[in-house]
């Protein structure tokens, strides 16, 4: 739901935060919807949200077949601006590929998005696995590694805010979903300075993560490692690639205090 000026400012366009929000209302699960499920979805009245599709088929970004809309590659522009003009993958792939060269594994950077881990680099593995990610890719973040390396290191009144609005469902049978069990995961997440999981985000899976930080000790992002469980457990993980997955946060948070825009243009 979009609030009418949420910030009270007098600059706030609510016309464009509309728009903004019927663009993020197609996911993978609704790739295509009717102008009624759009305004559903995003709980707009079905006249704006009918005036939002008119200037984004105009602009390119949304298509149209019979009564269904669907997002165009155009949006893709919104998303390459930022990974072309800030660079980011350049700065983090090198360590990222290390990690993925010695240990064979998918490593990925991750920040914290809404309720969600964003993947923003992504470094693949040729193992088969069950979670097939990419740049862009967004999983719960009380589910995954990713999501609680971050979650661990934030401010107090954030975490907070966090557990008020998220709905924590069962995404497997392992997935933790009480909030107060998670809050004390966390604790020790904040205490070892690293997390891990096995079969919260889908069965087989096994992650491990690791905080990044910024210059004012601000955590900013996290560097994760994911595979199957068939091929590591949750132990060997952290014995082995958790001390590997740390010289890289370092590597990045040292090559992000070189480019404070970057830095800054990832903080949650």
């Amino acid at each position: 739901m979009i609030e009418k000026n949420p910030r009270n400012d007098g600059e706030y366009l609510n016309s464009l935060a509309r728009g903004l929000a019927v663009l993020r209302a197609f996911s993978k699960e609704k790739p295509e919807m009717t102008l009624s499920e759009i305004a559903s979805q995003t709980e707009l009245n079905p006249a704006v949200v009918r005036r939002c599709l008119n200037t984004l088929q105009h602009l390119g970004y949304v298509g149209k077949k019979d009564k269904l809309f669907l997002l165009r590659p155009e949006v893709f522009r919104l998303g390459t601006a930022y990974i072309e003009s800030m660079n980011l993958e350049e700065v983090v792939r090198p360590s990222l590929q290390r990690v993925r060269d010695k240990t064979d594994n998918s490593v990925a950077l991750a920040v914290l998005s809404d309720l969600d881990a964003l993947f923003l680099v992504y470094v693949s593995t040729k193992q088969l696995t069950r979670i097939v990610a990419g740049v862009g890719t967004r999983f719960p973040a009380y589910a995954t590694a990713a999501g609680r390396a971050i979650l661990a290191f934030e401010e107090k009144g954030a975490v907070d805010e966090y557990f008020d609005i998220v709905e924590m469902d069962a995404l497997t049978e392992r997935t933790v979903t009480s909030k107060t069990e998670l809050r004390q995961i966390l604790g020790t997440v904040r205490k070892n300075k690293f997390s891990s999981t096995d079969g919260q985000l889908d069965f087989g899976v096994v992650s491990v993560g690791v905080p990044v930080f910024n210059e004012d000790n601000q955590v900013i992002a996290s560097v994760s490692c994911s595979t199957a469980s068939a091929r590591s457990s949750e132990q060997e993980m952290i014995e082995t690639i958790v001390p590997d997955l740390k010289e890289a946060a370092k590597e990045i948070e040292f090559q992000l205090r070189r480019t404070p825009m970057l830095a800054h243009s990832i903080m949650s």
